[in-house]
């Protein structure tokens, strides 16, 4: 079967502008998973999904949740008179955003969204610019322009978007599994929701750091006390906690907790000579955040630092008095949240079971300790040997023209891993962000030439898919 790939394409250059117009009106809607009082707007901005996907011959539509609702479409695909001839895809994406605070650091208001001139052309500056709904466009215009081309997209589609992605997905993990039988239909998943190396050189992420998140509370005293009265002479909770996480990490950089590098797999050296050849500009990527000097583990890159190294770091502490002014208390408890990035091969629960060694070998008599665990989940490793991962890594290269990076990524997806685990079923992690894009951050944005890029690459990767 000879595919209309280029015409494809050609649909996509004449409609970028109808493209950017859907993606807005999209973006108007402030679809805030966290804030009850944004439940309506949530709602509108799954009915916005479901009904352009409906104009597209999709069937299904919103599944409600003990939460947001779950959306499901499906597309029988080219008629084929019964007989598969392409493998069944199925895109995951989340049409839920961050709140936008601070407000007063918007250089617009967030969810007007506004295409300004910028160094590398115009630029798209809203909440949800790119995570997620400048990205999930990315692959809904393409399946447009098959549509419009075609009649259909070229092989068999699935969809599935969900409305709290970024409220920790509370509900996905029991509705893939209430589902599962439906959702592990298709042969592969494609997630576009992580960044390319660069603006002209594509990327498909392989590694996936998990995470550990941890909220530790160390109590003291039954209440607080005068300092001037007790202090010296009491166990100060703040001190203590503090103490403890100066031992967080060695003078070399290397995380103390017990057990934690002991199922860490070195990359293969073929992996680290690619990861070389990218020029990872270090300076750079310094200053982009007012810094100079790089931490972490010492006589590591920075990107196996970046992807394929674990960490631990300290995301939030309190305890005592810290109004205007002055209160000289000691505070009868303190507490700190702890993330571990975690990646392949490590036992979450393993490393979790030496979080809680870690404080407890190193807490005083007379402390009391108690843990809240907030997510624990392994890292993940795409797999490069498929005909899927070469169709996307053909695909890509048709509209770049140079070959894409295999990069790994800090973060986590961990619908990646539930997908797998509950449904066999991998991924293709195609993204087409940047690294700064600012995500979660007052004035989001997304680069026009992104957009316009990762549709075509959409486009261009069902072509190769289907070609088997």
């Amino acid at each position: 079967m000879t595919l209309p790939t280029a015409d494809v394409l050609a649909a996509v250059d004449a409609d970028i502008d109808g493209s950017l117009e859907r993606l807005f009106d999209w973006l108007r809607i402030p679809s805030i998973s966290t804030d009850p009082a944004y439940k309506a707007d949530v709602e509108r901005a799954a009915d916005w999904a479901v009904k352009e996907l409906s104009g597209l011959g999709f069937t299904g539509g919103k599944r409600q949740t003990p939460g947001h609702p779950m959306i499901v479409m499906h597309h029988p695909g080219p008629n084929t008179g019964g007989a598969k001839s392409a493998p069944h895809i199925l895109y995951y994406g989340h049409y839920d955003v961050q709140p936008p605070e601070p407000l007063e650091l918007w250089d617009a208001p967030p969810f007007e969204p506004q295409l300004i001139d910028a160094e590398r052309g115009k630029r798209i500056v809203a909440r949800g610019a790119v995570d997620d709904k400048g990205q999930v466009m990315t692959w809904l215009e393409s399946l447009r322009a098959w549509h419009k081309v075609n009649g259909a997209p070229p092989c068999e589609v699935t969809v599935l978007l969900e409305g709290e992605e970024e409220t920790g997905s509370p509900n996905l993990e029991p509705f893939l599994e209430a589902n599962a039988e439906e959702l592990s239909r298709p042969d592969v998943a494609i997630v576009c929701d992580t960044p390319m190396w660069s603006l002209e050189k594509p990327a498909i992420t392989w590694l996936l750091r998990g995470m550990c998140y941890v909220e530790v509370t160390l109590e003291g005293p039954s209440h607080d006390l005068h300092s001037g009265l007790y202090g010296g002479a009491v166990l100060n909770p703040i001190n203590a906690l503090t103490s403890i996480l100066g031992d967080l990490q060695d003078d070399q950089g290397q995380v103390q907790i017990p057990g934690f590098y002991d199922d860490v797999e070195e990359p293969p050296e073929a992996v680290k000579a690619n990861w070389a050849a990218l020029g990872f500009d270090e300076d750079a990527f310094l200053a982009g955040v007012g810094l100079t000097v790089p931490h972490g583990e010492a006589g590591r890159t920075p990107l196996e630092r970046l992807w394929s190294r674990p960490t631990a770091d300290v995301n939030g502490i309190w305890g005592g008095y810290t109004g205007e002014g002055s209160k000289t208390v000691i505070a009868s408890r303190a507490s700190c949240k702890l993330s571990c990035r975690l990646v392949p091969n490590q036992d979450p629960q393993k490393i979790k079971a030496g979080v809680e060694a870690f404080f407890r070998a190193r807490a005083p008599k007379d402390a009391k300790l108690t843990f809240r665990f907030f997510g624990v989940n392994p890292g993940l490793k795409v797999a490069t040997d498929t005909a899927y991962f070469r169709a996307a890594e053909q695909g890509l290269q048709d509209v770049f023209g140079v070959e894409p990076a295999l990069m790994g990524c800090g973060g986590s997806i961990p619908v990646v891993g539930s997908m797998q685990r509950i449904l066999g079923l991998d991924s293709l992690l195609v993204g087409f962000g940047l690294e700064d894009d600012r995500m979660h951050s007052p004035n989001e944005k997304f680069e026009r030439a992104c957009l316009h890029q990762g549709i075509r690459s959409n486009a261009a990767i069902l072509a190769r898919l289907a070609e088997g």
